[in-house]
């Protein structure tokens, strides 16, 4: 049996068996599994775990295992609760109507338990923006990468990189130009609608066409409210959809209920979320370059206290919309070096307690398995 495997059933043992977990799902450095009872978790054995680098309580329960590691365990983990849910499955048949009542109450406990209105639209929020989070590295880098070469192109040090930089500027450029589209699809699936119908939706923000259209007298720009517009549009259109799903007949739902969903948030999108996300968009760079331009060392200090908090609990992700509205503004984000400054402040902490504790092994051995993920 592999490192992994066996890791990966001590954890599903302590979140109550495979029977107790419904969703598994990871970022770069945690597991975040949805769980029936919260209660059948054993929240002690999960720490006492030595791969385990923290537990997070909720209906969504987070393990923290760090980069890499994370990827691997989550795959098992899929694994073995599917394997074991087949295994275990009680062989006598079970009623269409047994099943949706048991689901529906399944639902309501999981939404009755620790939930207030704010840290759930923040958990909705981040797991939008979650999926996206590995191509909005990759592109990063990339985009990295092929600065530097222009620079050195430009110093005629890399003379070879002249015909190589504008396809990796096409690598670094491609996702970002088709984010709100990614954005629209994930937000409708969040909030219960058709993924390809957001999509649909959200696309209509970086169309060229829309050049062509006027609101108020003023021309729209492609691009502009850029995912805030396509979170609203999004949005919208799942709400849309499951009204029209609910007065339609069945006959002919498949024709109506996507044309109207398109139709009514499509128009909406245009004429008012496109001018209102914008003005937001612009809003939101204002603020952020005149609080560190005014602020100095106090508003670094106060954003980097909040931002380690956010994290503990997970929600670190909801902030994404503000760092994407901020690149495609301006090609970068002046944010996030500055809360990143939390972190690197962790990593000193750590240091320091790992270089004084000399006789705590234990403590030691917490900290050197904790510091690969502080430094991610």
């Amino acid at each position: 049996m592999s490192t992994v495997t066996a890791l990966s059933q001590t954890i599903l043992q302590g979140l109550g068996g495979s029977g107790n977990v419904h969703d598994i799902e990871n970022c770069m450095t945690r597991l975040r599994i949805g769980v029936r009872d919260v209660d059948a978790v054993d929240v002690d054995a999960l720490k006492a775990i030595p791969e385990v680098l923290g537990v997070i309580e909720d209906s969504t329960m987070q393990v923290v295992l760090g980069p890499g590691l994370v990827d691997e365990v989550a795959d098992e983990l899929g694994r073995l609760a599917g394997s074991e849910v087949r295994m275990g499955e009680d062989s006598t048949d079970v009623s269409a109507e047994a099943l949706a009542a048991r689901g529906a109450q399944i639902r309501e406990d999981r939404k009755a338990k620790n939930q207030t209105p704010i840290r759930s639209f923040l958990r909705r929020i981040a797991n939008i923006f979650l999926p996206l989070i590995p191509a909005l590295i990759a592109c990063g880098i990339i985009a990295g990468v092929n600065g530097v070469l222009i620079n050195l192109t430009t110093r005629g040090i890399t003379p070879w990189a002249a015909d190589f930089t504008p396809a990796l500027a096409a690598l670094a450029s491609g996702f970002m130009s088709l984010i709100a589209v990614f954005v629209g699809m994930n937000a409708a699936k969040e909030f219960g609608g058709t993924p390809v119908l957001g999509g649909a939706v959200a696309a209509i923000i970086p169309f060229a066409g829309i050049a062509k259209v006027t609101v108020a007298g003023q021309a729209l720009a492609p691009g502009q409210g850029g995912v805030i517009g396509a979170l609203l549009a999004a949005v919208l259109a799942a709400f849309v959809e499951r009204w029209c799903r609910k007065w339609c007949p069945r006959s002919i739902a498949m024709l109506v209920v996507p044309t109207v969903t398109v139709l009514v948030a499509g128009l909406v999108t245009i004429y008012v979320f496109m001018t209102l996300a914008g003005w937001i968009s612009v809003g939101i760079g204002t603020i952020a370059n005149g609080l560190l331009a005014g602020g100095g060392a106090f508003a670094g200090f106060v954003l980097g206290g909040l931002f380690l908090p956010l994290v503990m609990f997970g929600l670190h992700q909801a902030l994404t919309p503000i760092h994407t509205t901020l690149i495609e503004q301006a090609g970068y984000t002046v944010l996030l070096p500055v809360l990143a400054m939390a972190g690197a402040g962790q990593v000193g902490a750590s240091v320091a307690v790992f270089m004084r504790a000399r006789h705590n092994s234990s403590l030691r051995n917490t900290i050197k398995s904790a510091l690969p993920a502080a430094r991610g």
